[in-house]
């Protein structure tokens, strides 16, 4: 990357909480550095935050309460409409510092990070202004509240959109938040609050405090004062969050792994399904919850589909996040690399082969957390990689002989979070989307829509973001017998 990509903007360094409406040094005074996955250099710092942070943190948030969610609606989404109007100003900049804190490249940054997290803030906005705040029911009143003070611990794939995927509806319900972001990409987080505080957000209305999860994250699911939690991320660290707040009687929002499968009926476009498969399942480098991680083909168009697929995923370049050719960036950290890679050599190990990439660094990528866009096949359906979240550019093909063995080998992992079914035409496509355990299918090529609802099955989690039911999450609903 040239110097001009790697300097350290001062956006970039950044040591504070902010608190009641104002930046202030944590208790400890303690920072972090975050680095590039890209260069393997430090690009910034954050603050590292404890629990006594969290506290003063979930006091603000409960003193600013009461005033902001009695607020007519309008009013709120008045002020939501500013910190809009203030992250569009950022956009070049949360652009830039998604390339260096996430290594995704330009393009994706752009259009799957920052401008699906404003279209996802547009749809809040929109679905606020249609929800029925109040409503007669025979001789009652029902009344829609905000929830409280609700913690939001977001992951660190995609950090601005996970953010305004939780805030959005939070702050549009009436409630006060509280965001811990994850530790490996905060930068994005502190734009986002320097978007907020130019908005004039009433004071303790929104409070940030970087962290780690195993302090911060637990402090906050913990906490008494807090009166929902809503998490994204691994499947494990969930179930610690539920367990935590449980104690507490907390409404818990979930949104943990996938295992999703692009299932190509008899008589699907292979042309236009196969690469749109790898693409999905490569995004972000495939650090994203929703990827299409398993194809699922006819038995007899099997080589055909493993021939689109290996030259597809060939065809991918991987490389240097801010170049503007490149499709693959780094995964987000060695560790996360070591996992990645870890799954193709015990896959291949077991008997799998490998159509496209495998395990071994890219060439000419000497530094960096690159792995190669990876296709396996020879894979049995209880097989790890079949199973498990790989996290990573790794797409596993799977033959079937007729569709109800398709449908099973789909419903057939503990996860059920998204999907996709292909098919000669609409109706059969939907009839099999109808019998996936799984939150969300697109139907042959179905663009995402940000007003629609967002959530898992099974291990993939409980609740539901984006639109009006991203908001329901966190309202309470009261009677009044008239």
């Amino acid at each position: 990357m040239s110097a001009r990509r790697t300097a350290r903007r001062p956006e970039w360094d950044r040591s504070a909480v902010y608190i009641g409406g104002r930046w202030r040094e944590t208790a400890s005074g303690r920072t972090v550095e975050v680095e590039n996955p890209a260069t393997e250099a430090a690009t910034g710092t954050a603050a590292d935050a404890g629990a006594a942070d969290a506290e003063a943190a979930v006091s603000a948030a409960a003193a600013a309460f009461p005033s902001w969610s009695a607020l007519p609606p309008r009013e709120r989404l008045a002020v939501l409409e500013r910190v809009r109007g203030a992250l569009e100003r950022r956009r070049d900049l949360l652009v830039e510092t998604t390339v260096a804190e996430v290594g995704a490249p330009l393009r994706v940054a752009r259009e799957a990070h920052v401008d699906t997290g404003l279209d996802v803030l547009r749809a809040y906005l929109d679905a606020a202004g249609d929800l029925a705040w109040e409503e007669r029911v025979g001789n009652s009143l029902v009344l829609r509240e905000g929830i409280g003070v609700a913690a939001c611990i977001t992951p660190w794939n995609y950090p601005l959109y996970q953010v305004l995927a939780k805030i959005g509806g939070a702050l549009a319900a009436g409630a006060a938040v509280v965001l811990k972001p994850a530790e490996l990409t905060p930068l994005s987080a502190y734009l986002l609050t320097d978007a907020i505080d130019e908005a004039d957000v009433p004071p303790g209305v929104f409070n940030l405090v970087p962290g780690p999860g195993r302090v911060v994250g637990e402090a906050l699911a913990a906490h008494p004062g807090v009166d929902a939690v809503s998490f994204t991320g691994s499947t494990r660290v969930g179930a610690r969050v539920a367990a935590v707040a449980a104690a507490g009687i907390k409404r818990v929002s979930l949104e943990l792994g996938g295992k999703s499968a692009s299932v190509l009926l008899p008589g699907a476009d292979l042309e236009a399904a196969v690469p749109a498969s790898v693409d999905a399942a490569m995004l972000n480098s495939g650090q994203t919850c929703t990827a299409w991680t398993r194809l699922l083909v006819p038995r007899a168009d099997l080589d055909a589909a493993l021939h689109l697929a290996a030259a597809h995923a060939g065809a991918l370049v991987v490389g240097d996040p801010a170049r503007p050719g490149t499709d693959l960036g780094p995964v987000v950290s060695a560790a996360q690399r070591r996992t990645v890679t870890g799954f193709i050599e015990r896959a291949e190990a077991a008997g799998a082969r490998i159509v496209a990439g495998g395990a071994e660094r890219p060439a000419g990528l000497p530094r960096g957390h690159y792995v190669r866009p990876t296709i396996v096949t020879g894979v049995a359906p209880g097989a790890e990689i079949v199973q498990e979240e790989v996290f990573g550019p790794v797409l596993a093909v799977q033959p079937y002989d007729g569709v109800e063995e398709a449908i099973a080998l789909a419903n057939g992992t503990p996860y059920g979070l998204a999907g996709a079914v292909w098919g000669p035409d609409r109706d059969s496509a939907v009839a099999v989307a109808r019998r996936l355990r799984t939150g969300q299918v697109d139907i042959n090529g179905g663009a995402f829509n940000p007003a629609a609802p967002f959530g898992g099955y099974g291990r993939s989690g409980n609740g539901r973001e984006l639109g009006r039911w991203g908001i329901e999450e966190f309202l309470e609903t009261k009677a009044l017998q008239l």
